[in-house]
């Protein structure tokens, strides 16, 4: 038995984390939009708001994939629209895997983002505002820098719920060698192979690494974000 990755476990590793850095980028602006709104703003309709963006959640995965199939199929609404106008199918490639992983991790983003927001000092900002600073330059100089380590937090923790996405991305795009099989996927198939428990450990043992590690990182700035003058370390 050799403990070494072959290369097509490299190619499993480096797709699994392109697609986790694709589904971080992709959803942190709207995440923090949806966070400063969910912590800031009062409006008809927003305990129904906060459902629907934890409602992935609770649902099962394979629910959320059936429904990111429905839509964005090559016969769903926004699937048939990007292919008629752009040429573009998210469905079987990478891409897709991205989607489905970008929405698994938005209620996490959002969770963290929200209390990083909710703990800003809002005397500073209506010191700011006194003084003659627009509301821009307020939220610009003063809010975000006071939510990074939230928004830091959120997204090393999407990221980390991205590499360890499994049943929206294998309903939505399928286990497709080189384009969708990520880390769990990877392990799932190898799981229904006879002889592949060096395999499976490999790559079980790297998730748990790559997943841990993101995980500290983001415990890290979550704490500072609550506590930053308190906080010394882990």
């Amino acid at each position: 038995m050799t403990w070494g990755l072959s290369a097509d476990e490299w190619i499993i590793i480096g797709l699994s984390l392109k697609i986790g850095l694709a589904a971080m980028l992709a959803m942190l602006p709207p995440a923090f939009a949806l966070a400063w709104l969910l912590a800031r703003a009062r409006f008809p309709g927003k305990l129904l708001l906060d459902t629907l963006v934890h409602l992935p959640l609770v649902v099962p995965p394979v629910v959320t994939g059936w429904l990111l199939l429905v839509l964005f199929g090559t016969q769903g609404p926004i699937g048939r629209w990007l292919m008629d106008w752009f040429g573009v199918t998210l469905l079987f490639r990478w891409t897709g895997a991205a989607l489905a992983a970008a929405i698994m991790a938005l209620p996490l983003m959002v969770r963290a983002m929200r209390l990083s927001i909710a703990a800003i000092d809002h005397r500073l900002e209506q010191a700011a505002e006194t003084l003659g600073a627009s509301r821009l330059r307020i939220f610009c100089t003063i809010s975000v820098p006071l939510a990074l380590p939230g928004i830091f937090a959120g997204a090393m923790l999407g990221f980390a719920r991205s590499i360890g996405e499994f049943g929206a991305t294998i309903t939505f795009v399928s286990d497709i060698p080189g384009e969708t099989r990520t880390l769990p996927i990877a392990i799932y198939s190898a799981l229904q192979m006879p002889g592949s428990e060096t395999a499976v450990m490999r790559l079980a043992l790297l998730s748990v690494a790559l997943s841990f590690a993101a995980l500290i990182l983001s415990e890290y700035l979550a704490r500072r974000a609550m506590a930053p003058d308190q906080f010394h370390g882990l």
